[in-house]
């Protein structure tokens, strides 16, 4: 598994990152279990993790019960806590009333964790001016809770707004931003000013959405009965164009013998300021696949990557 730095200064983590959004709390222990063997296996060794509202109705807790779940598949997968990097969130969903050292002592509680080693601020709730997000992030470094911190979903403004600020503070720059990246979704991440905030600031990105909701690994090309995060919306036009995207990318990879999900992955993992691309998985054969991405950087020819930017184009 190959490695990557986050940051100038941040932790290594390996190249693919196993996510948990809406995955292991709809699944058996055993299978999440099994999902979380496969990727240690395969030498993943970077988690993310993060609290949110139960929508399957049968949680025992309304919110953060996926961090519960989370840390028992943690322990029964047998993951060495020294050797993982775990990342989770501060939401700032209760702020002013609750800071970001309580929020993340709560989750960190949930998770039956002493710290994580990423915590990405979410963008500052409204009426958040953005001195107080810093030092609230802040806050949660010097009590030992996270060491290296990132952001979520910030625009390239926003990023480049906190460094000065970051400077003024004391406080080291983002190791890493998350960002939905896909050939489906390029200009986020591709765009001049996020670049030059994230040069500046000496920050990573770290790929979410990579499949565009599944859309980009061709199974929604048989029909609208397919199960998974896009079904039911396959008449909306935005899904319905990642799904024409999918069956684009099916084509170009059936010429090839590759699998999509592996050609997508690998397609953000070629972007010069991606650390590491985030994906979830369900099954251990999941995990398998998107793992060929690594293969495919080396497999594919500078004609081929110039043939799915044509297909793709920013």
């Amino acid at each position: 598994m190959e490695h990557r730095t986050l940051g100038k200064d941040g932790p290594q983590v390996s190249a693919l990152s196993l996510g948990s959004w809406r995955t292991f709390e709809e699944m058996s222990r055993e299978d999440g279990a099994a999902v979380m063997r496969a990727a240690r296996d395969a030498g993943i060794d970077f988690l993310d993790d993060a609290r949110y509202d139960d929508h399957t109705g049968s949680a025992p807790i309304p919110s953060g019960y996926s961090e519960v779940v989370f840390g028992e598949l943690f322990r029964a997968a047998g993951w060495s806590r020294d050797d993982t990097i775990v990342a989770n969130k501060l939401w700032w969903e209760y702020w002013p009333q609750q800071g970001a050292v309580e929020e993340i002592q709560q989750s960190l509680g949930r998770m039956g964790l002493e710290h994580v080693d990423l915590i990405y601020a979410e963008r500052p709730p409204e009426g958040a001016p953005l001195e107080e997000i810093l030092e609230g992030v802040s806050e949660v470094l010097e009590a030992g809770l996270a060491r290296y911190w990132g952001v979520l979903n910030w625009s390239a403004a926003l990023t480049a707004e906190c460094l000065p600020l970051c400077d003024t503070f004391g406080l080291s720059h983002p190791v890493a931003t998350q960002l939905p990246y896909s050939l489906a979704r390029r200009s986020i991440v591709e765009d001049q000013a996020m670049q030059a905030a994230l040069a500046e600031g000496g920050t990573s990105v770290v790929a979410s959405a990579v499949l565009h909701g599944g859309a980009l690994s061709g199974k929604y090309s048989a029909g609208a009965n397919v199960e998974g995060r896009l079904a039911g919306r396959t008449d909306a036009p935005p899904v319905r164009a990642a799904i024409a995207a999918g069956v684009a990318l099916s084509d170009f990879c059936a010429d090839r013998g590759m699998a999509p999900a592996a050609v997508a992955i690998a397609f953000a993992l070629r972007e010069p300021s991606v650390g590491s691309v985030l994906f979830g998985a369900t099954s251990p054969e999941q995990i398998a696949t998107n793992v060929q991405s690594l293969e495919v950087l080396d497999k594919l020819t500078t004609g081929d990557w110039a043939a799915l930017g044509a297909l793709f184009p920013a």
